[in-house]
């Protein structure tokens, strides 16, 4: 869960071009959504983490499955307080191997400085949802590079909405790392969240290398757009904040917020934090916003002193 995790067992087929029609005009940069639902991806591959999610041992999460388009998936969820009430939501998605997580550490404490467990919001209440993908642990399916794994995100929110403690209208989407991408594609591909909190995304998924093990040179051009978050950004609807500290992947956040004017997207580099160090405070900043926002729409404003302020606390 917490850690770059060696993909294996690479299974890779190039598109055909002319399945979406790419030869002549590339697509509509403000319709991901339209696109994804024309283009099948021929992109599959084995990841190597493929045992079961494992017990959170204090009983803090639940082991559950949701239904996805490939079968049942697993997921840890916060139980329910019993309290009667509704309350908001977030689903969580690492970095990392983002189609799995070690269940059994998702509740142990982890150091401020590089805490990816996002703690802070089940500390502070909030129902708290870790699904895994298409292909990890023991689910169905095969790895899709960021592409079925939007469509799985979205089942684990439809399955979220579902439960008698969840407000269907206050759930949220946060991410970081390779999580952080998957979480920016998902909210251009769906207005579906309240409001989308990516930590450290990349501009295009091809910066990661050997990490992801598709040969970006020998796919084609649909293949190719479908995995580079930067085109898509005009698609965003709902309110969607990209956050990455100064010393950490910050020519990332730099590169995709010069390929913005979309005003439903806030670009938050924090100065003194790393890739790694802005999560805790990032994240206790944000649990405690979303505690507020409980409006019709969404009234969550973050700014770049806000995030140095919460950094600068212990």
């Amino acid at each position: 869960m917490l850690t770059i995790r060696k993909f294996c067992a690479l299974a890779l087929l190039s598109a055909s071009v002319s399945q979406f029609a790419l030869a002549d005009s590339a697509p509509n940069p403000a319709s991901f959504a339209t696109f994804r639902k024309q283009f099948k991806t021929q992109v599959s591959y084995d990841g190597d983490y493929r045992s079961p999610v494992g017990n959170s041992p204090d009983n803090v999460f639940k082991a559950v499955r949701y239904q996805s388009a490939v079968g049942q998936l697993a997921a840890m969820l916060t139980s329910d307080p019993k309290d009667g009430k509704k309350h908001p939501a977030v689903i969580w998605i690492t970095g990392g191997d983002s189609n799995s997580i070690d269940g059994t550490s998702l509740s142990k404490v982890k150091p401020r400085a590089n805490d990816q467990s996002a703690a802070a919001y089940r500390k502070a209440g909030i129902v708290m949802m870790f699904p895994t993908l298409r292909g990890g642990n023991d689910n169905p399916g095969k790895h899709e590079a960021h592409f079925g794994e939007i469509d799985d995100v979205l089942a684990a929110a439809d399955y979220l909405a579902q439960q008698p403690w969840v407000d269907p209208a206050r759930i949220y989407l946060g991410g970081h790392s390779t999580g952080g991408t998957l979480v920016l594609m998902t909210a251009e591909a769906s207005k579906r969240f309240r409001a989308v909190f990516s930590f450290g995304p990349v501009a295009n998924l091809r910066d990661y290398g050997n990490m992801i093990p598709v040969n970006f040179d020998k796919i084609s051009y649909a293949e190719q757009v479908s995995r580079a978050p930067y085109y898509w950004l005009p698609s965003v609807q709902s309110p969607l904040f990209i956050i990455e500290g100064v010393d950490g992947n910050i020519d990332s956040l730099e590169s995709l917020r010069s390929k913005s004017s979309n005003p439903n997207i806030q670009f938050l580099s924090v100065k003194g934090a790393s890739h790694f160090t802005i999560l805790a405070p990032g994240n206790d900043l944000i649990a405690r916003k979303i505690l507020l926002d409980d409006g019709v729409v969404s009234n969550i404003k973050l700014t770049e002193s806000e995030m140095i302020n919460e950094l600068s606390k212990k």
